[in-house]
């Protein structure tokens, strides 16, 4: 007889470790391929067990953690956070990424306010509506 290891879906877990705001985001995310364990991009309904190396790509930026817990439930963010374990090269590469982003921001030239009447028609024939 197999020893049964306990898992959890991946998309509930993800959703519980509050990678994503809801679990049709999280499912999302797995069938365009943004998410991996152990190396193999996986299906929303893969289970996920203590001890798996996820790769997990979001808007907040790239993440390699390891699974500690398992939860099908959403809890405080203490609780989440608890569920798994950042690798240190993934932290220092998104905080590099975030330093360098915020950097750029110093360089882009925002507008001084509304577009004048010439500016905007310039605007409109520029897109083709006119």
């Amino acid at each position: 007889m197999d020893s049964v290891r306990p898992a959890v879906r991946i998309d509930k877990w993800l959703w519980a470790a509050r990678f994503f705001k809801t679990r049709a985001l999280a499912g999302r995310a797995c069938a365009l391929g943004r998410i991996q364990v152990n190396g193999q991009f996986v299906k929303p309904a893969r289970d996920v067990h203590i001890g798996d190396m996820l790769h997990i790509a979001n808007d907040s930026g790239d993440f390699d953690i390891e699974v500690l817990g398992l939860s099908e439930t959403r809890g405080p963010a203490a609780v989440a956070k608890a569920l798994y374990s950042e690798t240190d090269a993934s932290r220092e590469l998104r905080l590099k990424v975030a330093a360098e982003r915020k950097a750029m921001m110093q360089f882009e030239q925002l507008p001084a306010g509304r577009p004048s009447k010439r500016d905007r028609r310039h605007i409109i024939q520029f897109r083709g509506r006119g």
